[in-house]
């Protein structure tokens, strides 16, 4: 019996550690998906890709849709909390 329950905590705990291990990714800068030139084609970024960049360039890459949905509607100011709170639902999207 005690046999069993240690091979059962160990297998519990090699389970967790590689489904920790397994959630940690390296970050990517956007310019990895730039062409030569340095241009991003921003329609053919994915959800994943724009997870898995820095903060601050998530950050960037909201601000840029924003300005420009708000400019094709003509409007010409920003909510910071609710572009916040966007970008947020699609990077856990």
């Amino acid at each position: 019996m005690k046999t069993m329950r240690k091979m059962l905590i160990s297998v519990a705990m090699s389970a967790a550690m590689m489904t920790a291990g397994s959630g940690a990714k390296a970050q990517v800068d956007l310019s990895a998906y730039a062409d030569p030139e340095g241009f991003l084609d921003i329609q053919a970024l994915t959800c994943a890709q724009l997870a898995g960049t820095w903060q601050d360039q998530a950050d960037l890459l909201s601000a840029w849709y924003s300005g420009w949905y708000n400019g094709l509607a003509k409007r010409h100011y920003m909510d910071i909390r609710k572009g916040r709170e966007a970008e947020h639902e699609l990077i856990v999207y």
